[in-house]
């Protein structure tokens, strides 16, 4: 995989207004374009495109060559969707933007803080200091997602700078049709929450696919021609069995020292109580084996995995680091119910969670 997430924007600038980095050649790709269309399309990894090849024609006569073209980026880790969405609409990696997970310790406190469920505290622009490129894009945009996200924490984040408008599914193709931004952005999460519940591959995800495959046939046939379309996703996912799951609130080995307990299924960030890091670092590669990667807070930084990781965003991340392998879950059927009982999780670091598609259909 060459390019990431964080590379989408301002290539698409820079082949809008000739400015600025474009590590993608979008500039080519997008030749001839006044205005770009770009579409995410939440848990519609590129590797699980395959599987939904039954109900999707124009996804395969894209995959295909057929119509436009598709290459393969990678997401950052975590492969999680607030973590994307944020280096989507910044352009910079996670340690620098600070959102750092899914679900991830206040520091000082042994609060939590959900990026999904995130309102006004801490301040979005406090906790999120990089200025996003619809700040400095030069030219018009218009952000479009559900009714539902509009002012929230990171919905702030991710796209300050842009005004934002309602649209569901139902809506959302109309809405981009009616724009007249240079750069318009859609957000649409259905896919990602049939994976979520019944797993990548099950009919009900499958129908979210074919909605979605819809809406990008009509956006071929009705843009108009100096408009080109770009499509991408924040991640990818796996289905996960019950063999698969250990639970934190039923084994005492991994409770043991642990203070607070954030990240999600696949990424876990571990707090440790005072003088408690080495001894739990040992519990939980004990417990885990070669089913995940337990490494400290210095380790995973060190290693590069989240980008340079200023002082203040430091803390955010776990002590420890836990990085589940194959389809290895660690839920907490106490702390977090709801992601307890899922089918399908994303977070990691296997290809089908950060292989994303990079979809162009030029201008006619």
């Amino acid at each position: 995989m060459t390019g990431s997430i964080s590379d989408i924007l301002p290539g698409v600038l820079a082949a809008i207004t000739g400015e600025g980095p474009d590590r993608l050649d979008l500039t080519a790709r997008l030749a001839g374009a006044r205005r770009v269309v770009v579409l995410l399309f939440d848990g519609l990894g590129s590797r699980v495109l395959p599987s939904a090849a039954p109900v999707a024609p124009v996804l395969e006569d894209i995959r295909a060559g057929r119509l436009g073209g598709m290459t393969e980026i990678a997401c950052n880790f975590p492969s999680t969707t607030p973590a994307s969405l944020v280096s989507l609409g910044t352009g910079a990696l996670p340690g620098a933007h600070g959102v750092l997970g899914f679900r991830v310790n206040v520091p000082g406190t042994d609060e939590v803080l959900d990026h999904t469920q995130w309102r006004d505290e801490p301040d979005p622009g406090v906790w999120q200091p990089v200025r996003t490129r619809f700040e400095s894009a030069g030219v018009s945009t218009a952000v479009l997602g559900p009714a539902a996200y509009e002012g929230s924490g990171l919905t702030v984040a991710a796209y300050r700078g842009a005004p934002y408008v309602p649209a569901g599914t139902g809506t959302l193709v109309d809405r981009v049709l009616a724009s007249d931004a240079r750069l318009v952005y859609g957000y649409h999460p259905r896919v990602d929450t049939a994976g979520h519940l019944f797993g990548v591959g099950s009919p009900e995800w499958l129908a979210e696919v074919a909605t979605v495959d819809a809406m990008l046939g009509r956006l071929v046939d009705e843009l108009p021609a100096d408009t080109a379309l770009v499509v991408t996703a924040d991640h990818g996912m796996v289905n996960v069995t019950e063999e698969d799951r250990i639970d934190f609130d039923a084994v005492p080995e991994l409770r043991s020292g642990v203070r607070v307990l954030a990240g999600e299924p696949r990424v876990r960030y571990v707090h440790t109580l005072p003088g408690a890091e080495s001894d739990v670092l040992a519990a939980w590669r004990a417990v885990l084996g070669d089913t995940a990667s337990v490494v400290s807070r210095s380790e995973a930084i060190d290693s590069g995995w989240f980008g340079p990781v200023p002082a203040a965003h430091r803390a955010r991340i776990g002590d420890l680091v836990v990085t589940c392998l194959g389809c290895r879950v660690v839920i907490a059927s106490d702390l977090e119910a709801g992601a307890s009982d899922l089918v399908g999780y994303h977070g990691s670091v296997t290809p089908e969670e950060v292989g994303i598609p990079l979809i162009v259909v030029p201008p006619r």
